[in-house]
């Protein structure tokens, strides 16, 4: 068990949702008891729109457009079932991960210049965070508002629903119709909780975990020991060379820090790999699908501020993802530079000189390789992911058109 109270905004609103969604600890039995509750809840919401939106393709196979929102749909279901099921089966690892987080990231001794880098951290968590949030909770109420817009100035006979419900009952008459509409909009809300409060937390963890790559390089280029000080201005060269030992404990401790950050790194990969492969190969699908059902789609205005809100969550889920990435991609990378000028050149050639350049020598080595997140080990994901991912959705885009033209 851990606090989970923090000023990092960001977290505490991703915190908030995850516990929605079932996907937290608790303490007490009361608590474990709702946040089971909570957890076979959004299970069953995801497999309801599993099954409504599988059904709804297959009676509007024969009509392209309603056959495409349905896909769209069930697409983004399956994504969210997809996420779940990968977090749920590396539940102690995950917590292990934010325990890190929370313990020696968020919570350790920074000079000035750290706490500055760690406070701009924060600001842009929160905002990808916060912008991600909004724009998910836009597209869930703009489900929710539009059948409600469409069925102004309609007969019972003649209402719609958020979501196509094919049974065997006049489901547009009343109470047929209300009680469908509630039980669609309950089930709705999972949905969008588990799409996009895992990535948050992977938005959150990469970001930290980049910052902490750069407060290292900061340490490294200005490695100084305790009695620097304590010489002269103008000594320093003699300074660093009485006290190489004591520089050689200190580089170290910083070797140390490195070891851990790549070791966060390899258990980031192994809980988000298959999450990554799955967004990547998903999203641009999904971007095509919004793009059509905005542009060429035979819908109301309604339907396309579904999409527009849609589409948007997308892309901003997809920049956030990607951007994370290539900033621990950059960040790793930029620990060999900040090694090659730490002030090893003034080190006397004795034992914890010698010592020293050599192991100087593996850091370098080990930085030419950059951690990184991949996509099950088929890609690397960086921003060049974002770039291919949109020009995937565009060749789609063009399919679709032809196929609507003919």
């Amino acid at each position: 068990m851990f606090a989970t109270q923090s000023d990092d905004t960001s977290i505490a609103i991703t915190v908030f949702f995850m516990k929605l969604a079932g996907y937290w600890t608790a303490v007490g039995r009361a608590e474990k008891c709702c946040r089971f509750c909570a957890l076979v809840y959004t299970i069953a919401s995801l497999i309801w729109g599993i099954y409504v939106h599988t059904f709804d393709f297959y009676y509007t196979r024969n009509d392209f457009d309603a056959s495409l929102y349905a896909i769209c749909n069930l697409l983004s279901v399956l994504m969210c079932v997809l996420k779940l099921f990968v977090m749920l089966s590396h539940k102690k690892d995950f917590f292990r991960l934010f325990l890190c987080l929370e313990r020696k990231f968020l919570n350790s001794n920074y000079d000035s210049y750290e706490t500055m880098v760690m406070g701009t951290c924060k600001r842009s968590c929160t905002a990808f965070i916060g912008f991600l949030t909004f724009v998910t909770l836009a597209t869930i109420c703009s489900y929710t508002v539009s059948p409600l817009i469409t069925n102004i100035g309609r007969n019972e006979s003649d209402r719609v629903l958020p979501f196509n419900l094919w049974v065997g009952v006049p489901i547009s008459m009343t109470p047929y119709y209300e009680i469908a509409y509630v039980i669609q909009i309950l089930t709705a809300y999972p949905t969008g909780v588990c799409y996009f409060c895992f990535d948050n937390f992977l938005c959150i963890m990469n970001m930290h975990v980049a910052t902490q790559f750069r407060i290292l390089q900061y340490r490294l280029a200005n490695m100084k020991t305790s009695n620097v000080e304590e010489y002269p201005r103008g000594e320093f060269r003699s300074c660093i060379s009485c006290s190489a030992e004591m520089y050689y404990d200190k580089f170290k401790g910083y070797v140390q820090q490195h070891q851990n950050l790549i070791a966060y790194c390899d258990k980031l990969e192994e809980v988000f790999n298959l999450i990554a492969l799955g967004q990547v190969l998903l999203f641009s699908m999904l971007i095509c699908l919004d793009g059509y059902q905005i542009l060429m789609a035979n819908v109301g205005t309604e339907r396309r501020l579904i999409f527009v809100f849609h589409l948007l969550t997308s892309m901003a889920q997809l920049l956030m993802f990607t951007y994370s990435c290539d900033g621990l991609i950059r960040e790793s990378l930029n620990v060999a530079t900040a090694a090659y000028v730490s002030p090893w050149i003034y080190l006397p050639m004795n034992k914890y000189g010698k010592t020293m350049r050599n192991d100087l020598i593996l850091v370098i080595m080990r930085s030419r390789s950059p951690c990184c997140l991949t996509g099950r080990g088929f890609f690397v994901v960086s921003l060049e992911t974002y770039t291919s991912v949109l020009s995937t959705a565009v060749s789609y885009f063009t399919l679709l058109q032809e196929t609507h033209d003919v």
